[in-house]
């Protein structure tokens, strides 16, 4: 009798070792790794973009809006973002006169230069980031991306300072872009002869001064 129920005994561990649910004898599942990824969402108020433009009788220059922008970090570096700046923006800051203010306002507006009206966003895109030896100060990082203008996409490669701690994060850059690249020829020597147009002469390269200020999400 006590072998028979020692049997007993067995076989009811068995079947009840079987009923257990399979989460309690299957392996353990790998944890989930948490993602390093940030992505910073920038502040039109808080960036700014600055214009400056040549021509051969002087120099103007102005402002211009930041519509959007997101930029993803990895480990504190910038990986990917692509923002949306507001072609309709457009301000000088040089001329006191109202008059010649709004009229070189409303030039650069037209489709001799940006074609705000049937153009009115920008969009630039990275597509490669490399992080750069530099002293403080320096540039640290050399982005790369695709950059549209009056519908018109080109490749751009510039250096910025790019910083990021405590959920915030700042870039700061000048970028020298040739407006003929984008199909702006108004008054260009490369398409009208230099000696024909005189002091009428508008440099093909114009420059920006990025500030982009964001808050991670």
């Amino acid at each position: 009798m006590k072998i028979q129920n020692q049997k007993v005994l067995s076989a009811t561990a068995l079947v009840a070792f079987l009923m257990v649910s399979p989460a309690a004898w299957s392996a353990p599942k790998a944890k989930k790794v948490a993602s390093d990824a940030k992505v910073v969402t920038l502040d039109p108020k808080a960036s700014s973009i600055a214009w400056t433009g040549k021509k051969l009788a002087g120099t103007h220059n102005g402002l211009i809006q930041l519509k959007s922008g997101q930029v993803e970090f990895k480990k504190g570096a910038p990986v990917g973002g692509s923002f949306e700046v507001d072609m309709g923006s457009i301000t000088n800051t040089d001329l006191t006169d109202a008059g010649y203010n709004a009229k070189l306002v409303g030039h650069l507006k037209s489709d001799d230069f940006f074609g705000a009206e049937k153009h009115p966003v920008s969009t630039f895109k990275i597509t490669g980031v490399k992080a750069l030896k530099a002293a403080a100060g320096q540039p640290t990082h050399e982005i790369s991306g695709d950059l549209t203008i009056k519908g018109k996409t080109q490749p751009v490669s510039f250096p910025a300072v790019v910083k990021m701690g405590g959920g915030k994060a700042e870039a700061q850059a000048t970028v020298t872009l040739d407006r003929t690249r984008w199909d702006l020829q108004y008054n260009s020597g490369k398409f009208f002869d230099p000696k024909a147009l005189g002091d009428k002469l508008i440099d093909d390269n114009f420059v920006l001064d990025l500030k982009l200020v964001g808050q991670a999400i």
